[in-house]
Parts: structure tokens; sequence; C-alpha cells
């Protein structure tokens, strides 16, 4: 025992950083330096993180995942590559370091000037990247750190950099004056889906306007107008359709008329409505439809415009308290409904209410037909390359939810009033204001030359366009754009080809993200992808669920649940975290997760580290078993087929990206069917041999490479302890020997139902462990079987004697049980008084069967069932069930006894 001495508790602090520096030292990490021959590569562009945030628990359960495949292909023998990197995350950045800057100095960007500004963001920048990259070692990630990328870098800018001048060169980004979303505290636009939308009860204004009655309830929005929109098969307006009239209103009478459309709801209100077409993405499209005037009412600021006439400069929210004021003095208000539920639309960064103004912008058309595909449009492409099967999304049901957002997609504004990002690559001259910004719609600009390149255009008056572009354009090219292009691309004969890493590496396999960034990033890798490379980003799209609280709420500073990756790596190392992140999670579905639930994975892996100590200590000389040993025993035998049926059933699953599952069994096999059982069975002397010595090294290897995935860290440790030259890492995967036999199982199953059965009826009847009792077993068929292992039967049911008939009666005084194929008999007349134990039985079945009936009444009682809370229910539910398991275990005694 004292040859292999391993310490009784695993410290993952004392040991983490240490593996993972052997692990990089190695080179492993690097696709290309992987030994043998490796064929097939697999891919995952790691999603980047901000560049100036840290690591979340959802981030970690990201890195989970993500390392867990990786190092599963790895093994399997693929030229695996993690590609890891971050994101500049541009208006995130950007406020954050104004923030600070404003905090610490008192000064704004604009009294810093733009070079100082983006000098002091990099700076900022730089810090946070160090930290992230090592909390991402924190958590065991095996990414190839020699190809990390920042989406700021230099290649990554010139990828962006020629994808606009291309799509620009295509037809397909234009600058024109449209409805964006407006953040008047970011001072810039943003994308449709980085609008996030607050439910809250918000008073809905009925105003009279000339004939009709119209609703809104954003009353500051209504100065301009002058057009009421009723639908052509309204019965109520059919003769005002088509007419002028003068209109008592906010500022005094104006000349308004009425035009019918099917944009208007008949059902909805009074059925007439006003439109407000600088303000509203639907009503701006009517007014470009009947080529409508189109007047601005607020401004960038969130102030209104000089067309508010006196009311000019008011902040929104007092303009419309002015405007109501007036309205109510005109006898223009019907009614105010109180109660209305209202989805307010917000910045997703600073929480800010939207604008919809119109804004002289750079946009992406979406619904361009390109010739290069037969006609049909970006998002057309995107659509069908899930719809085909090229590209699975896990979990399917997501399918739709993709399908929504890109059908229902409108031109994508590119373009941020922001200074930190890629600047748009254009230039204008002869022009002193070089972008005629928040123009109001049908202003003419001034003339202008217009330069749209990757290096400046040659001669003097050139300004470049001061916006930078959509952190999400350079997020989209992620999967390739890593991998060198455009610069690995060639032309050969007028046809594009790719060289190194984009040739090797994508398609990507994997892309492992969260739900909530299926629109904001994954729907445009694709939309990208399929335009420059002409083939999908990534073959699978997995989604994982937000990270809960144990009360399944969300985690918040405000909430004070939040839980630190770090802090719980610490306390319970990287693996156990691991654990509680994979296991009992699916794909698409929230996860609740707790200290506690990390501490019980903490207590796993212990008990893993203390199997394989007793294994290394207990046997003569510690090696590498390649080959399983030829069994001998029924156990053996056991063992090893379901060591087989592990094998084939993790490696199915993990092909099918079914981690959670796959864990579950491994987890169950380590603790049940070896610890408790194989291990106990090698203690016995007549189990005890060398090839049960080698089965349990062999099995101890192979549950490392199976559990190394999920847990890599003391998987790594103990593999050193076995063969300190290798690194389990790289190891192959385990392959079935195709040994898995159903006879050998079977019969197993028989004996450990058998000492389950005893131990069972033992613990029913208080007798304790360390008193040896007689058994008889009554077996038919089986009862050689039985006899070939009554030493296993004895020892580990503390059993004295033993007997085994084929046929034969029940011994007096008996506790007894049945499995299938046996009958158990326990005489215990000399050890309990039959009588006393009958009586006590019988009064006991006797009070649970009244409480039976007496819950079974409640859960009838539909008063109960309408006012009780639903936990309540389901706690009154789980006791009748509890009570019902109880009676048939003491009726069972009772029986045994007569």
């Amino acid at each position: 025992m004292e040859q292999n001495p391993i310490v009784k508790v695993y410290e993952p602090k004392g040991v983490e950083d240490s593996v993972y520096k052997k692990w990089e030292e190695s080179g492993f990490f690097n696709p290309d330096k992987l030994p043998g021959n490796r064929k097939d590569a697999f891919t995952i562009s790691m999603p980047p993180p901000n560049a100036t945030g840290i690591l979340h628990i959802g981030h970690a359960s990201m890195l989970a995942l993500q390392d867990l495949a990786i190092r599963y292909q790895r093994m399997q023998g693929k030229k695996t590559l993690w590609l890891p990197g971050t994101d500049h995350a541009a208006i995130a950045t950007q406020t954050k370091v104004e923030k600070l800057i404003k905090e610490k100095e008192g000064k704004s960007r604009h009294d810093l000037g733009r070079e100082e500004f983006l000098k002091r963001v990099r700076e900022f920048v730089a810090g946070s990247q160090s930290t992230i990259r090592s909390q991402i070692r924190k958590m065991g990630s095996s990414c190839d750190w020699s190809r990390e990328r920042y989406t700021l870098d230099d290649g990554l800018t010139r990828a962006v950099q020629y994808a606009f001048v291309q799509m620009y060169n295509d037809g397909l980004i234009y600058r024109g004056n449209r409805i964006v979303n407006w953040c008047p505290h970011c001072q810039s636009t943003l994308a449709d889906d980085e609008v996030e939308y607050k439910e809250g009860k918000t008073p809905f204004y009925y105003f009279k306007y000339g004939p009709v009655v119209i609703g809104t309830a954003r009353p500051e929005t209504k100065f301009g107008d002058k057009v009421i929109i009723v639908h052509p098969k309204d019965k109520r307006y059919q003769d005002l359709i088509g007419k002028e009239f003068e209109v008592e209103w906010i500022l005094g009478k104006i000349k308004a008329q009425i035009i019918a459309d099917e944009a208007a709801d008949m059902e909805m209100g009074s059925g007439a409505m006003t439109i407000t077409p600088a303000h509203s993405f639907v009503d701006f499209e009517l007014a470009k439809k009947y080529n409508l005037a189109i007047e601005k009412v607020i401004n960038e600021e969130g102030k209104m415009t000089t067309a508010a006439g006196k009311f000019a400069g008011l902040p929104v929210r007092e303009a419309r308290q002015r405007v109501i004021e007036i309205l109510e003095k005109k006898k223009l208000i019907d009614h105010i409904d109180e109660n209305y539920v209202h989805n307010l639309s917000v910045c997703y960064r600073c929480g800010t209410p939207i604008e919809p103004l119109p804004s002289r912008q750079w946009f992406l058309d979406v619904n361009q037909p390109i010739k290069k595909f037969g006609g049909s449009t970006i998002k057309d492409r995107a659509l069908a390359v899930v719809r085909s099967g090229e590209i699975e999304i896990i979990p399917e049901r997501f399918k739709k939810v993709y399908y929504h957002w890109l059908e229902n997609l409108r031109d994508w504004c590119v373009s941020r009033q922001i200074w930190f990002g890629h600047r748009i690559p254009v230039w204008y001259k002869e022009i002193s204001n070089p972008k005629i910004q928040n123009s109001i719609l049908g202003q003419k600009p001034q003339a202008e030359e217009v330069y749209v390149g990757i290096e400046p255009p040659k001669g003097d008056g050139w300004v470049q366009d001061p916006d930078t572009l959509d952190t999400w354009f350079s997020s989209g090219l992620w999967t390739f754009s890593t991998l060198g292009w455009p610069a690995a691309v060639k032309t050969t004969a007028g046809k594009p080809q790719k060289t190194g890493d984009l040739k090797t590496f994508h398609p990507t396999n994997l892309m492992e993200t969260g739900y909530d960034i299926l629109f904001f990033w994954v729907a445009r890798m694709i939309i990208m992808s399929t335009y420059f490379l002409d083939e999908i980003p990534f073959e699978k799209v997995y989604l994982h669920g937000l990270v809960r609280d144990e009360q399944g709420r969300k985690m918040s500073k405000s909430l004070d649940n939040a839980i630190d990756p770090l802090d719980v790596i610490a306390k319970f190392g990287a693996d156990a975290t691991r654990l509680s992140l994979i296991i009992g999670t699916t794909p698409g579905n929230d996860m609740n997760l707790s200290e506690a639930k990390i501490g019980g994975y903490r207590n796993f892996v212990n008990k893993l580290w203390n199997i394989s100590r007793y294994i290394l200590m207990s046997v003569k000389s510690v090696k590498l078993v390649e080959k399983p040993p030829v069994a001998k025993t029924l156990a053996d035998k056991w063992i090893l087929a379901e060591l087989d049926e592990l094998i084939d059933h993790t490696t199915k699953n993990l092909e099918k990206y079914n981690f959670s599952l796959a864990g579950e069994h491994i987890y169950e096999f380590t603790w049940s069917k070896l610890a408790d059982w194989y291990v106990e069975i090698s203690k016995i002397k007549s189990q005890n041999s060398k090839i049960t010595e080698e089965i349990l090294l062999y099995i101890l290897q192979v549950l490392l490479k199976l559990w190394h995935p999920f847990t890599p860290f003391v998987t790594e440790v103990i593999w050193q302890k076995i063969s300190p030259r290798s690194i389990l890492m790289i190891q192959p995967w385990p392959v079935s020997k195709a040994r898995a036999s159903a006879k050998v199982i079977k019969d197993f199953e028989l004996i450990k139902n058998i000492i389950s059965v005893i131990r069972n009826l033992r613990a029913e009847s208080s007798l304790p462990a360390s008193k040896n009792l007689a058994a008889v077993i009554i077996s038919g068929k089986y009862a050689k079987l039985i006899s070939q292992e009554a030493e296993i039967i004895k020892t580990l049911a503390r059993l004295e004697d033993l007997t085994v008939l084929a046929k034969g009666k029940k011994p007096v005084g008996s506790l007894s049980g049945v499995v299938a194929g046996a009958e158990i008999y326990l005489p215990v007349s000399g050890m309990i008084d039959i009588t006393k134990e009958t009586s006590r039985l019988t009064v006991e079945a006797a009070r649970v069967e009244e409480f039976i009936v007496h819950l079974e009444q409640k859960l009838q009682n539909q008063k109960f069932l309408e006012r009780a809370p639903k936990d309540i229910i389901e706690n009154e539910r789980k006791k009748l069930t509890e009570n019902k398991e109880n009676l048939g275990k003491i009726k069972q005694q009772l029986k045994s006894l007569k």
C-alpha cells in the first residue's frame, strides 16, 4: 500500500495552474503541433467576449461546453482548432471608458478629442484583454492562443474594409435617409435587435381629430400629423376617403386628408389613425408609398424641434404633458385609458427610451436580388441553408425563431455615431460637413464627391466619414476573417481559391452560443459567410440557455445573486464548476445554479480521486494497460461489458452533442457500477487476482479518458500518476471491443438484485449491518449461477451462511423478498419478536392507510385545489405517493413474517 502514496483529498487549487501550464507548453492546443497524421479538421470559433468585460457564469457555461467538444474531438484524432478572441464591442466599450473619464477627470470625449480618447480606449482594452485571457485559462479552455484574434486588429480591420467596399460595389450597401433606432443618450443609431422592450402601463390617449377619433401613447409626436389612414373596407369612413378638411389641432388649425390603406386596423380603436412618418417605421413606409411630407418633430437629443412651434427645445416628457394640457383646454380629449400595457423600446446598453428618427445613414440592403444567388437576396440565402439542413440548429425549435426574424428583417443600418470601432471606409470632398447627419428627409445635401475604398483617395480636400461600423458587421465575418480572409484567398483563372487555414478549418463545425445571440450574431455570420465565401460558416449551431440562480431568477447586481466563476473555481475547482454547468442542462433551456450544486460536484470529483487512489495504491504495479485483460469471473465479465456499453453510449451522445446525457451515464458508472460494486468485489480474496488488478487499471484508464473532456484537470493529474511522460489530453478516445454480452449483464444483475434485496430487508427491519444473518435462496434454473457467486453475495450482504436451492419451502419466521428469478428468505425468528413486530407493523399500516385516505380526500376537494398555492398542492401529492410506497413496504414485511 505504501509503494504508490497518493494524498487522500484532491486539492484543485494547488494543481490547476501548473496543469494548464503543462498543456499550454506542450503546444497541443495548436492543431499544427498535434501528433499523428490527422486528416479531418474540427473547428470552433469562440464567440468573442467583450474586450472590456469580465467573464460571468454564462461565459463559463459556454467555455465548458466548447472545451468539452474540442477535447473530445482532439482525442478522436481530429485536427482540432478552437480559435479564441475578443470583440471590441464598440458602444459598450466607448460608454464604459467615457464614464470612467467623466468620473476621474470630469471631462467628456469631446474635451479630449478623437485621437486622445481612442488612445485611452486602447489602453483600457489592453488591460481588460489580459484579465479575460486569464479567466478563460482558469476554466481549462484548450484554445489555440497562437491564433488569438481581436475584432480591431489589423487583419480583421482589413477584412471589414474589404467587405464594406465589396458590398458597396455590388450595390448592397447604400447611403440613404430612413427611419433608424436612435439612442439620445448614446447619440447613435442601433440595429433593430439591439433594441430591448420593457412592458409597462402607460396612459393611452384618444383625441378628437376632425371627424374621427385617433389614439396614441405619444401625443408629443403628433404636431405634424396631417393624414388620416382608414381601411378601404371600413364602412364608417367611405364618404370621407380622399377628402381634405380643416382640423383644430395642437398649434391651431391644420389641413388634413383621409387615405384608404389596408395598414389600418378596423378592429383597433376607432379604426382610424393619423401617421407620424418621421417617428414610426410603419408610418415612414406609408409616407414613402403615398409621397407624403416627412417632418421631424424630435431631434437627436430627445428634444422637440422647431416643428413643435413654441414647444421647441422642450424634453419629450415635458412636451407630452404640455400637449395634453392644450388639447384638454380645446376639449379635444375623447377619453384616456390609464391601464394601457405598452412595450417601451429602450437601448440595450443604457436603458434610454429609443426615438425612431429619420437619418442619413449607411444601410445594407437585405432585399436586393443578387446575381450569383440566382436573383435571391442575402436573407433568402440565409434562410435556405437552414431550411435545407446545411446548417442544423440545436434544439430544432429555434429554427422557427430564426425564420421569423429573417423573414421580417429590414435593411440593416450599419453606421454608428461613435468614435471607437471600424471607421467607415468612405471619404467626401468639397464639403464642410462630410455627412449631412440626421437631415430631415427630403432636404438635399450639398454637392459632394464620394470615394469608397480601403486606402484613402489621392489628392487634397478629402475627409473621411466620422462614423464607425456596427460591431455586428465585423463580428459577422468572424468565422472566416479570423482564418486570414481575404488575404487567404487567391484568384486562379478568375475563380477565388482558399489557402492555408481558411481551406483547412472553414466551414467551422460547431457554433456554440446562447440562444439570446441567435439574431445578433448567428444570423449575421450566416449572411456574411454565404455572401462572401458562398458557403456556410458552421455546420451546427448549439444554443445554450441562461444560467439563473437556484430560485430560477436572472442573475443581476440588484438581486446580489450573481455567481462569479472565478470565486467558485477558487472554492470548488474548475472541474466541479464545469460539471455543474454541463450535467443536468439541455440545449435551449435555462438552468438553475447554486453553490450547493457546485459543491456536490466537488464531492464527486473527490470521489473519482479516491477511486483512483484506491486502485493505484492497491495494485502491485502501476502501468498502462492498453488492451482489456481476458476476464475470468462473472464480475470481471460484467464490468468490462458495462464499460463497453458506456464507451458506445458516451461516444454516440457526444457525437450528437447530448453532453448532459453522456456525463450522467459516466457518473452513474463511476459511482455505482465501479465504486459501489466492482471495487468492493475486487476486495474479496477469491476475486482478487492479477487479472482483477489489470482490469481495475484498464477500467481506470478508460474512465479517465471518458471523463477528460468534462473534468480535464483531475483526470490529467491522475493520468500523470500512471504515465508521467504522456499527456492525457492527446490520448486516443476509447473504442469498445464489442464484448458486451446481454447474458453476462443479466446474470450479474440478478446477483446485484439479490444483494440489494437482502440489504433492504435488513434496513426495513432495523437489523444492524454488523449482525451476520443466514439466508435461503430458492431460484430454480438460476441455482447453479447463484451458488457460483455465493461468496460475493455473502460478503456484500453480510451473511454468515447462504443456502441455495432449486426448489423448497419458505423457512418459518422469515423475512422474504422476491427478484426476477429468485425467492429470498432471511430466517429471523431468533433475532426479533415475530409477534411483537407483526403487531407493530399492523398498527403502523393502519396509521399510514388512514393518512392516505386523508390526503386523497384533500386532493379531491375542489376548494382546496382552487385556493391553495401550486407548491402546496404539489407537496401534498408528493406525500401521497411516498405514503403509498411506504404502505406497500409495510404490507410486504407483514406478509413475509406470517
